[in-house]
């Protein structure tokens, strides 16, 4: 996907999270692709949370507070980006799947 402004980048994917399957996800991404968070549903309510960047660590959470923590997640990991990757994700395999590197 194109890139997305940081402000719409956080509503998109809570868009994109709430219409998909349990399986699936998003994963955002830094402009050079070094950095980001992975977000997969597992059930209706329950999500899991990646994130790769300046802190490695694995959580699980709620959907009333993914977007609380994402965007303390988003602060943290892409402090001066203004603009983030958004990608689909069909299911936990292509989490670690490589992406060309600028």
């Amino acid at each position: 996907m194109a890139l997305l402004n940081i402000e719409t980048c956080l509503k998109r994917a809570l868009n994109m999270l709430e219409k998909s399957s349990a399986p699936a996800g998003v994963e955002i991404l830094s402009y050079k692709r070094n950095r980001g968070v992975a977000v997969l549903k597992l059930d209706d309510n329950r999500f899991l949370v990646r994130e790769r960047g300046y802190n490695d660590e694995e959580f699980r959470s709620d959907y009333s507070d993914l977007a609380r923590r994402l965007k303390s997640i988003f602060k943290r990991e892409f402090p001066r980006s203004r603009k983030l990757r958004l990608y689909r994700l069909a299911g936990p395999e292509e989490i670690n799947r490589p992406r060309k590197k600028l």
